[in-house]
């Protein structure tokens, strides 16, 4: 993917650039900007909604709203979902659809116990990993998907740690505690994965924008 035109003096977040992609030209434009923004703030919010709730299991005093963590996590991950780029849409759909059967599965067992309760549900009953669980493995879809096209270490732990200590903890293999330091690791990484991606730039998050034209059977030409 290469960039091409003049140099445009107009500010970076406001003008539209052209990139030569592998089924022509397309355009990256302050819209696709602004919902590149929202998805990596959405990684952000997701990562410090996940190290809240699992901090708030040591520290009550954080339990300012019971649902206030689980929301958090289920919101940001819907929007993130909302805005990710993934030329594979059935994949991209399958992620939503995991979302949305994990966080149908996290309001039934907060209808059951409190946020605070959680890990003594989870540790009684652990069939209800299995009812959150597809909430989860949307969010290795993400964190498999960033490390694939950037390679970042950070994107592979998440990747590896949230299924390692949910299967670890369903299965018995791993003790309560190990799965979740794992998962605070995961929660932490997946702040940092955030983070890093704020100052690249839009383009990278957006991909090759002719791909998706082509895959959605529009006539060549300069992807808008």
């Amino acid at each position: 993917m290469t960039r091409s035109g003049s140099p445009d003096p107009a500010p970076a977040e406001a003008r539209t650039e052209v990139f030569e992609g592998v089924y022509g030209s397309f355009t990256i434009t302050p819209a696709d900007r602004r919902e590149v923004l929202a998805y990596r703030l959405s990684l952000i919010s997701l990562a410090l909604c996940l190290g809240g709730l699992l901090i708030s299991w040591d520290l009550p005093s954080l339990e300012i709203r019971p649902w206030l963590w689980p929301a958090g996590m289920v919101i940001s991950l819907g929007l993130a979902l909302n805005w990710i780029h993934i030329y594979l849409r059935p994949l991209h759909r399958l992620l939503q659809v995991f979302w949305l059967v994990g966080s149908m599965g996290m309001a039934a067992l907060l209808v059951r116990s409190d946020a605070g309760e959680l890990p003594a549900t989870l540790l009684d009953q652990r069939l209800w990993l299995l009812a959150v669980g597809p909430f989860f493995a949307a969010l290795t879809g993400i964190g498999f998907k960033e490390f694939f096209c950037f390679r970042r270490p950070e994107a592979i732990g998440v990747t590896l740690l949230l299924p390692l200590a949910l299967l670890g903890l369903l299965l018995g293999v791993l003790p309560p505690l190990a799965s979740y330091r794992l998962m605070l690791i995961a929660a932490a990484l997946l702040l940092v994965l955030g983070l890093r991606k704020l100052p690249m730039e839009a383009a990278a998050d957006v991909g090759d924008k002719s791909v998706f034209a082509h895959l959605d059977g529009a006539a060549p030409g300069i992807a808008a």
